[in-house]
């Protein structure tokens, strides 16, 4: 079993009709098979409203959730934020190989997609995620969302000095709530302004950036920072 669940995943064309991956998918109203797609990393037990999000989309936008959030979405091991708290995994590198060899074709084949853009997005570890692709991924995926990131991440942002690529003709979208500096363990309270970095790093690469610091905090309006997000890359894709 990989961190990709696979038969969990849902794909919403059109004005949100959808159906999950697997034989008895039912057909989707999609705006062509060359339609861009958006990649939503999500939790399968602590789903975001992808749904409600993707209203009014005009790219295919698939919601993929990814088992062991703290450990499959890392780029590397790390402590836990407090003591007596788990550590992180760090098995991003992992995940990424299953969904772009695996996830991404499977569904692509069982929906008739051949886009000739793809973007990927997420929230929390989700948009650390997102970023990470964004990075090792040039091929794969043209565009990210970032939705308040946890670019917080031990090494992060030196990481993303070293690795990030030639993003020339590349678009970022990074949100936060500006009650997030805020709030949790002293690591957590550093996001902002590591955000920030992320951001100039990434125009230093040629990459177009959006920055958007919201009302909020980490655990507030994820459906309106999900939408914002897919909006956005829809607006570059399409």
């Amino acid at each position: 079993m990989g961190y990709v669940d696979a038969t969990g995943c849902e794909v919403f064309a059109g004005k949100g009709q959808h159906g999950a991956l697997g034989p008895e998918a039912c057909a989707l109203v999609a705006s062509g098979p060359e339609a861009p797609v958006i990649y939503v990393i999500d939790s399968p037990e602590h789903p975001f409203d992808v749904a409600m999000a993707a209203s009014g989309i005009r790219a295919t936008v698939v919601r993929v959730p990814v088992r062991s959030w703290n450990d499959s979405l890392t780029p590397w091991p790390a402590a836990g934020l407090r003591p007596g708290a788990p550590d992180f995994g760090g098995h991003a590198a992992e995940t990424l190989t299953e969904l772009v060899k695996t996830t991404v074709p499977a569904v692509e084949a069982a929906h008739g997609l051949a886009p000739a853009r793809r973007a990927i997005c997420g929230y929390s570890l989700g948009g650390l995620f997102a970023l990470y692709a964004f990075t090792r991924e040039r091929s794969s995926f043209s565009a990210c969302a970032c939705l308040s990131g946890s670019v917080w991440y031990e090494d992060w942002v030196d990481y993303l000095r070293r690795a990030c690529p030639d993003s020339m003709g590349r678009y970022a979208f990074l949100s936060i709530g500006k009650k997030e500096r805020r709030a949790g363990a002293p690591i957590m309270r550093t996001v902002q302004d590591k955000l920030e970095t992320c951001v100039a790093i990434l125009r230093e690469r040629g990459c177009e950036v959006d920055l958007v610091i919201g009302p909020g905090n980490h655990m507030q309006h994820h459906t309106e920072r999900l939408a914002a997000g897919l909006a956005a890359l829809d607006v570059h894709l399409t």
